[in-house]
């Protein structure tokens, strides 16, 4: 009972079933004993706390895109299979130009988690060209971007971020909006930004 004071929900939980695990047993403040094995099955049938497929983009950042934050996530068409989904999605993502499209993107692209068939999740690194930008604020070398997808359910979360700067001057949006201008060819929910 002291332990979980001033905790709720699932740390409180956690909290009794360490304390039941380091003692053989727990007084309730009912005084009616509680065993180990009662206080697992507890923890074991709390709900966990959501967690979002894809990360929010920091408040205020003008680099970032994500469905954790303000986007709306994408969907497949009724009567799409989840698997069907993330075949479509990949096709979209690798008919992605390797030359970047609309001045973004011109150092090309490539898978730096390609676990979308087993686990639905890839993240995409892009580059930019070697421009002036680069030139004098990086080093000479391209800017690197993440684009993130997790195939839920019934949804597809995104991400798409900058790794350095505050504006990336609409490369994120654009990247984001040629995706989905893909799958809403193929009949696809994805709103731009």
């Amino acid at each position: 009972e002291l332990m979980a004071r001033g905790r709720s929900g699932l740390g409180s939980a956690l909290c009794l079933v360490a304390a039941a695990l380091f003692t053989k047993s727990l007084w309730m403040p009912t005084f009616v004993q509680v065993g180990r094995r009662e206080m697992l099955a507890i923890a074991v049938a709390a709900p966990l706390p959501a967690v979002a497929a894809v990360e929010p983009c920091a408040v205020g950042a003008n680099n970032c895109h994500s469905t954790a934050s303000a986007m709306k996530p994408w969907k497949w068409p009724t009567g799409t299979s989840r698997d069907a989904a993330i075949k479509e999605l990949r096709t979209v993502i690798e008919a992605y130009p390797k030359e970047g499209q609309d001045g973004v993107d011109q150092g090309g692209w490539s898978f730096a988690v390609d676990d979308l068939s087993s686990k639905g999740y890839a993240r995409v690194e892009f580059l930019s060209g070697i421009g002036n930008f680069a030139k004098f604020f990086n080093g000479g070398k391209p800017f690197v971007d993440d684009f993130e997808v997790s195939v839920e359910d019934d949804k597809v979360s995104v991400r798409s971020s900058s790794r350095v700067g505050d504006s990336d001057f609409g490369v994120n949006a654009k990247r984001i909006n040629y995706i989905a201008s893909g799958l809403r060819a193929k009949g696809w929910e994805a709103s731009g930004v």
